[in-house]
């Protein structure tokens, strides 16, 4: 959404540290990215290797920064279906893809993205999502992509060791409300369960089926086309 719409003042944020820190890297030093990505071979020996340097916290600290975001883009391109998932100790877990020719060094793609951050007002942040939007009022428009709602816990959402349970869905659908009455336009995509249909189930919403393709769940019935909710808080009016 933030790279289609490519807005000339924003705020992005995530609480995945290495993912925002990999968005200043490519903001900030984008060339030596480039060098040390080039240094990268597409093998399963090589891929565990540099998949397993956050099982040492000790190891995995002495990294730079700039060796951390190449070791997130690596994993990435070179990882099954591109998933980013983490085990109960924060550890990357995904297998290897086994992908012939993956594209681990997109230059163009990687300056042009490091030209647009810094050609524009981007703010980063590194924070829970009620801190980052603790600012956003009428004139804000606000796109939140949490973690989905897996009832019975078939699709990959471990993207935080910590997880994104009912709790967290429900502050955040509290959070939304609040950013409704200050006037903010919001809109929310989740996954199309019951749940999720009774927790937006108010006068601010208007829900949305959609249908999106995914490759990945541990129950085949939710492989291919599923149904997904995008929720809105303001209506069109003729």
């Amino acid at each position: 959404m933030f790279f289609e719409l490519q807005p000339k003042r924003a705020i992005i944020n995530d609480f995945n540290t290495q993912l925002i820190l990999t968005y200043r890297v490519i903001k900030d030093t984008v060339e030596e990215l480039i060098r040390v990505l080039k240094h990268y071979k597409n093998d399963e020996e090589s891929f565990y290797e540099i998949r397993n340097l956050d099982r040492n916290t000790i190891r995995f600290n002495t990294l730079t920064p700039v060796e951390k975001a190449a070791r997130l883009i690596f994993l990435n391109k070179t990882c099954f279906n591109g998933l980013y998932r983490v085990n109960s100790q924060g550890h990357f877990n995904v297998p290897y893809g086994r992908y012939k020719n993956p594209a681990i060094c997109e230059e163009i793609v990687l300056r042009h993205i490091s030209d647009y951050l810094n050609t524009n007002e981007i703010n980063m942040l590194n924070e829970d999502f009620e801190n980052a939007l603790i600012n956003a009022g009428e004139k804000s428009f606000v796109y939140l992509d949490p973690p989905y709602h897996s009832p019975d816990k078939t699709n990959f959402t471990g993207y935080q060791a910590d997880g994104f349970g009912e709790e967290e869905q429900e502050r955040l659908r509290n959070v939304i409300i609040k950013m409704t009455n200050r006037g903010a336009k919001c809109l929310l995509s989740n996954a199309d369960t019951e749940y999720i249909r009774e927790l937006y189930d108010h006068d601010y919403f208007d829900i949305i089926s959609v249908q999106a393709k995914r490759a990945i769940n541990s129950d085949s019935a939710g492989r291919g086309n599923v149904n997904e909710v995008l929720i809105k808080n303001w209506r069109e009016f003729p």
